[in-house]
């Protein structure tokens, strides 16, 4: 009944069982379940997280919670869940084998989840909220919603076959009404010349507030959704509508084997010059239109970017470098290679899906399940396993390598939902809901000024709010160094000598006073840098005006001499027992030291062939660091000089993370570092945490300096050298004091190496 494809899915049911149930979901690096309001809030991702295991449901769950929940997310996750549970119960209880105690339980659930998601769509165009409190609705006192304007496309489009199956197993067509007027009322606003539509729309006027369209984020499975209406009810109005948009995707979108947003009202301007992953499910939509050609030709442009990349990047350019670096284990990749095959027979398709299983298990593992990938260029990590992984990435990855006898039905007598839960097309032969009259509004004239992105769960794609500055500065220093400006005469007896930009320390209180003289404030940022502002008007002289102005200027100098070469993120990979290098810290780089880019097996203090010294304590070891007190490059001159192999400074900015703080580069001093010799990398507060974690219960822990992660193959036959544990030491510095009441270093011989928690 199971092949080899079956067992990860079983181990991670039992992983779940142990380490998550009854929270809303498994975080695979710290072992632990994600519950709502104990775990920091991941945005509109966490607002489909309250169900736990399907399995247990029907003893535990309880839907009448004041929570709010997104209904999008709920819809496809929970709602098309406890569906494509109750088909298959069904279909095993007819079958005479299984489940002969079933007695619709999963359907009654399924019926008053619809039922509380019902009052979002009490709006006068038929629009769903994006969000709906679960016990209170939506804009009562109680409700904490229904304030909202705007949804996406997506997530009002997507809402068809779960209420329609809902209706049509029940027998109570309020769902499938509903669902039908939200869809009619997005047709009607469609632009009617591109036949295209927008990302974003308001909710009660139906004015399109995002205007570029794609088939990716915030639009995909609203097409995806009037294929497969028709494929489950047999409607022909859905394949029609369909068939009309499909054309417009292929004459304005389609340029294979690209797929690049254009604006509705004039299709033929690019709306951007990169694709996210979320438009990786489209070939598969045109294997069941049956449009093979194309859906072979985008496929394989994704699968070459996977085989640059290890996995899909969230965003890449046309050119197929990486524009967003985080990989949430989508599984939309592996559900069109399915498709692919099932319609080819191609096995080709087949290696495809054997790189993908591997690069999962090579990359993404880790040993309470597998964890999504923070940055596809280091290998880092990120500790979340959302649910579609195991909803859709392992039952594709099944279904693809599945033989007959391996599944107890036919699966060609379902569709899959947006999320692959299965429903029957029996239903299209059970008597429908009355179709409601398609909405007649006219068409307004709409502008393009706003095109911000939103929903759903779109904030890893956003630019970065510094990126137009960075583009800016380099050039500015460029016009300043093209167009020297005067030189300054200090005029003598007007006190002390000008502060050098090299020189400045921020904790320096003679510097903090310099400056103050000369009209320059320090704002400290809430990521732990330094901002310089002067006002020539608070300066205490003319003269002294002068001297911060050219502060000023050689600090953006300095600045630019340090950034002309942005350096990409660094990796702490943790390569001990249990975790065998599959857990993976973002880190920051160092502007000075060993590059690690030019490493071939980047610093790892362990080999497993000498024994541990206990000669020295710092010499032959990685230094773990606490950020402050003095300037990077002279950490790394102490820790060189007490022999140490390499350094990681840790972040003392509580709640620093490289989730949402910019990459950190560590610059130097502004004197020639050349005299520094080993590799620094910087860790924000919550990667050095799990680092420190790692200490505290393992108390030794071997780690790998490098560019980005190295491939990790777990041999048990393999004898890992256990060193004992050092005895703790404080390094002794008038500038350099860590962080009490625990001190920490990286303690090991340069053949082998452990972290080991020094108090």
């Amino acid at each position: 009944m199971f092949n080899i494809y079956t067992l990860p899915l079983i181990l991670i049911g039992c992983v779940l069982q142990d380490h998550a149930y009854p929270a809303d979901e498994l975080m695979p690096l710290t072992c632990r379940g994600r519950v709502r309001g104990l775990e920091p809030s991941r945005g509109d991702v966490d607002d489909p997280l309250f169900l736990g295991m399907l399995w247990r449901v029907l003893k535990d769950v309880r839907l009448d919670n004041d929570v709010v929940v997104s209904v999008f997310e709920t819809n496809i996750r929970v709602l098309g869940g406890l569906l494509g549970g109750h088909s298959m119960a069904v279909m095993l209880k007819d079958a005479g084998h299984y489940m002969q105690w079933y007695q619709d339980e999963l359907l009654h659930m399924a019926k008053d989840l619809g039922l509380r998601l019902l009052p979002a769509f009490n709006t006068s165009s038929g629009l769903p909220y994006p969000r709906v409190n679960l016990k209170h609705g939506v804009r009562g006192p109680e409700s904490r919603t229904g304030t909202e304007t705007d949804t996406c496309t997506a997530c009002a489009g997507t809402i068809i076959l779960e209420f329609a199956a809902l209706s049509r197993f029940t027998g109570d067509p309020v769902f499938e009404v509903h669902a039908r007027r939200a869809l009619n009322f997005l047709w009607e606003k469609r632009q009617r010349n591109s036949n295209l539509v927008g990302t974003t729309i308001n909710i009660h006027s139906g004015e399109w507030v995002r205007r570029d369209s794609g088939v990716g984020a915030g639009i995909d499975s609203y097409y995806e959704y009037l294929l497969k209406a028709y494929i489950l009810l047999g409607d022909d109005l859905f394949l029609q509508r369909f068939n009309i948009h499909y054309a417009s995707i292929m004459k304005y979108i389609s340029q294979p084997p690209l797929l690049l947003d254009v604006h509705i009202h004039k299709p033929l301007l690019p709306a951007r010059t990169w694709m996210d992953s979320l438009l990786a499910f489209f070939p598969g939509l045109q294997v069941l239109k049956g449009d093979i050609r194309p859906a072979i030709e985008t496929h394989e442009m994704l699968y070459q970017v996977t085989k640059k990349h290890n996995f899909l990047p969230e965003a890449f350019t046309t050119d197929f470098r990486v524009h967003w670096a985080q990989h949430p284990l989508r599984p939309e990749f592996a559900e069109s290679t399915y498709f692919l095959y099932k319609a080819t027979k191609d096995p080709y398709y087949l290696e495809v899906g054997r790189t993908v299983l591997d690069n999962l298990n090579r990359f993404a593992r880790v040993p309470c399940g597998f964890a999504a990938m923070k940055d596809v260029r280091t290998g880092s990590h990120e500790d979340r396993m959302d649910s579609f992984f195991l909803a859709e990435m392992f039952k594709y990855l099944f279904l693809l390598f599945a033989e007959e006898d391996d599944l107890p039905f036919n699966v060609e007598d379902y569709i899959f939902t947006t999320e692959a839960h299965l429903l029957p097309l029996s239903l299209s032969t059970t008597p429908r809901a009355p179709s409601p009259p398609a909405n007649s509004t006219s068409e307004e004239e709409l502008d393009d000024s706003n095109f911000d992105w939103t929903c759903p769960n779109t904030r890893l794609l956003f630019p970065d709010p510094a990126f137009p500055r960075n583009l800016r500065d380099p050039i500015r220093s460029a016009v300043d160094k093209s167009c020297p400006r005067p030189a300054i005469h200090r005029e003598p007896g007007m006190g002390r000598p000008p502060l050098r930009a090299q020189d400045f320390m921020a904790n320096n209180p003679d510097h903090l006073e310099l400056l103050r003289r000369m009209g320059v404030s320090l704002i400290h940022l809430k990521d732990g840098r330094v901002q310089l502002v002067q006002h020539a008007t608070q300066a205490v002289s003319a003269v002294a005006a002068e001297d911060g102005m050219r502060f000023m200027q050689e600090m953006m100098e300095l600045s630019s001499q340090q950034q002309k070469e942005q350096l990409p993120p660094r990796a702490v990979q943790i390569i001990s027992h249990p975790f065998f290098g599959r857990v993976v810290l973002t880190a920051g780089p160092a502007q000075f030291g060993i590059d690690l880019s030019k490493s071939i097996t980047g610093v790892s203090p362990y080999s497993g062939c000498a024994e541990l010294s206990n000669a020295a304590f710092v010499q032959g070891r990685i230094a773990l660091l606490q950020r402050g007190q003095c300037m990077f490059a002279e950490k790394a001159r102490h820790i060189m000089k007490a022999g140490a192999i390499g350094g990681i400074v840790i972040d003392d900015n509580e709640g620093s993370s490289s989730d949402t703080a910019p990459l950190f580069q560590m610059a130097g001093d502004g004197r020639n570092t050349d005299d520094v010799t080993l590799p620094l990398l910087f860790l924000f507060y919550k990667e050095g945490n799990i680092l420190l974690e790692a200490l505290k219960e393992y108390r030794e822990v071997e780690v790998l300096l490098s560019d980005k992660a190295r491939d990790r193959v777990v041999d048990c036959n393999t004898s890992i050298f256990k060193g004992k544990p050092l005895p703790g030491i404080l390094l002794e510095s008038s500038k350099y004091r860590p962080l009490s009441p625990l001190h920490y270093f990286v303690c090991g011989r340069a053949a082998q190496c452990r972290l080991v928690l020094c108090k």
